[in-house]
């Protein structure tokens, strides 16, 4: 069940993407707000990459935004990003969790690794929990690109 709302959730954020062009995913909709179509799949397939291959496969290699040294950078440097590119890398990481996802049990435990500037350092999760959380960030995220794809063209609604 947690693989398939993550999934469903992971299919909103597609379709909220789908059918715009390059300048339309990287269009910062809001004015407060520094939010893109393009920012949001990049911030995801990071949070994949974080979650699934650092924490539960104690398999870092590294930050997939390093370009500028921000700490937002999936967010602030898109002005060169396209969708397909960003897309393509988005999947990637999402099947490489399902992979993880699927070689282990709900009760797999792992940890954040130590070293590093990150908060939860020394933190150990369980995948249950990790699905859980990935659930929520998505849901969090596909509110926001609901907002942002409303903005661009009007589309509004799963």
């Amino acid at each position: 069940m947690l693989d398939t709302f993550l999934d469903w959730h992971r299919e909103v954020l597609a379709r909220k993407c789908a059918g715009l062009t390059d300048e339309q995913l990287r269009r910062r909709a809001v004015p407060s707000s520094n939010l893109s179509l393009l920012g949001l799949m990049r911030h995801l397939a990071g949070v994949e990459r974080w979650y699934f291959q650092a924490v539960i496969a104690d398999d870092w290699r590294g930050s997939l935004y390093t370009a500028t040294g921000d700490a937002d950078e999936d967010f602030n440097n898109v002005a060169a990003a396209t969708g397909a590119a960003t897309l393509a890398l988005w999947r990637e990481q999402v099947e490489r969790s399902r992979r993880i996802t699927a070689e282990r049990p709900l009760d797999a435990v792992g940890t954040v690794p130590a070293g590093g500037d990150h908060p939860t350092a020394g933190r150990s999760y369980t995948l249950r929990w990790v699905l859980v959380h990935m659930i929520d960030e998505y849901a969090r995220h596909n509110g926001h690109a609901d907002l942002i794809r409303e903005a661009i063209d009007g589309t509004a609604g799963e």
